[in-house]
């Protein structure tokens, strides 16, 4: 591509925070207010233009190799580093860890999405009475340094790392490439890279939701791991020889649903579960790259969008079955404007949002907190320099359980990443 993602998505205008020592800043004015959820619709889709996913997964487990998610971790090839302090600006901290050098230094991936298996199951680990997992989902940048020239050639899409947090002190992990899979010009089954900014995931149950920016959702099914070969870093698919290749990564997990947006135009920045909510739910948000004065632009491409800018961005919340994981209705059940710019993520408790927001790679971050039809928001605490999505960790995950429920969030800016998280409260 020709111009940085982070430069289209992203954005850096944006008016300072204000500053303080202390680690609760004094906020950007952000206002909620309810409007019409039935606007909000969705449709399930299940399959793409090479045919249905189940068929093509099928297809692809036919010469592939499954693994499962204990398979993935009991092969973590990477360690990262516990953090036995809180990042630079964070209030709150209760734990976290970095990325080993290669992962800290890397100009082309860049963190985005988090969730953890306290997400996927209410005990907290993955599987019952197995390990305790985090997710971290990563987006290809092949021109990180925004001057519209490629400084690497092949964009490699999404890859998701898949940590065994299982010890605190030494968290291992290793990448997976989430790929499409699709019919090869012979008709064989093969896959492909996802290009798309993966800002926020979400795992429940077996499923793996990851935001689509212009379209919806993207769902994976934990349960399709493949191991592939590797050695051939510039291949993704299957090559002239007949072997399966992923960019050198050892793992595949390809897309087997996606839910696209067929309503008012909404953009999928952000997704958190709640299972607060009765029944559980997950929630969206957007992005609008003004800090003060937000306002959302729907002019994208390759998408239903109709170059309109709408001002404050939407949180929008959909209902989940707990037996099929998948949504229980495709229509929103709640829907809310927030004053507020630059959210990156979000998570909500019931009626309650948490809103990560930043302020571009000099400033702070902050997590906000707004009720629904609340007029007055409160700010939690400070958070690291580009902080990105959120995943709340409940106090009562029995098998995975901390003293007080906390909020996971991770930093995006090479050479400062970290994956920490906050006491919900703030103390």
């Amino acid at each position: 591509m020709t111009m940085s993602r982070r430069l289209i998505i992203k954005g850096m205008a944006a008016a300072p925070f204000v500053a303080g020592a202390s680690a609760a800043l004094a906020p950007t004015v952000a206002e909620a207010a309810t409007i019409g959820a039935g606007q909000f619709t969705l449709a399930e889709r299940t399959s793409n233009a090479s045919g249905r996913y189940a068929d093509l997964v099928a297809g692809l487990a036919g010469s592939l190799r499954s693994v499962t998610v204990a398979d993935v971790l009991a092969n973590a090839n990477r360690e990262a580093g516990r953090l036995s302090s809180a990042p630079a600006g964070v209030g709150g901290f209760s734990h976290g860890f970095t990325w080993n050098r290669g992962d800290q230094d890397a100009a082309e991936w860049i963190p985005q999405g988090i969730t953890t298996s306290a997400d996927a199951l209410g005990a907290g680990v993955w599987p019952a009475g197995g390990k305790r997992v985090v997710l971290v989902s990563w987006y290809f940048e092949t021109d990180p340094d925004g001057d519209k020239t490629d400084n690497f050639p092949i964009d490699k899409g999404i890859r998701v790392s898949f940590v065994d947090h299982t010890s605190a002190a030494a968290p291992k992990y290793r990448h997976v490439l989430l790929v499409e899979p699709v019919r090869a010009t012979g008709g064989g089954y093969t896959y492909a890279p996802i290009r798309k900014h993966a800002g926020g995931i979400m795992w429940y149950g077996n499923l793996l939701y990851v935001v689509d920016t212009y379209k919806g959702l993207r769902v994976f099914d934990l349960e399709k791991i493949f191991e592939v070969g590797t050695g051939r870093p510039d291949v993704c698919g299957r090559d002239t020889d007949g072997t399966y290749h992923a960019y050198d990564y050892r793992y595949v997990l390809p897309q087997t649903g996606a839910y696209d947006n067929t309503g008012t135009l909404l953009r999928f920045s952000a997704i958190g579960l709640d299972r607060a909510a009765s029944p559980d739910s997950l929630t969206i948000s957007e992005y609008a790259a003004d800090l003060d004065n937000p306002v959302v632009d729907y002019a994208g491409t390759s998408w239903n969008g109709n170059g309109r800018t709408i001002a404050r961005p939407k949180v929008v919340r959909w209902p989940l079955d707990h037996r099929t994981r998948k949504l229980s209705s495709t229509t929103a059940t709640e829907a809310v404007t927030v004053k507020q710019g630059k959210i990156q993520g979000v998570v909500s408790r019931e009626r309650k949002h948490y809103l990560s927001a930043s302020d571009g790679p000099t400033r702070y971050g902050q997590l906000r907190a707004v009720t629904s039809a609340a007029v007055v928001p409160a700010t939690v605490v400070r958070l690291a320099k580009g902080p990105e999505d959120l995943s709340f960790h409940s106090s009562t995950a029995t098998d995975w359980a901390f003293r007080e429920s906390v909020i996971w969030n991770l930093s995006e800016y090479r050479g400062s990443r970290a994956v920490y998280a906050v006491f919900a409260d703030g103390s």
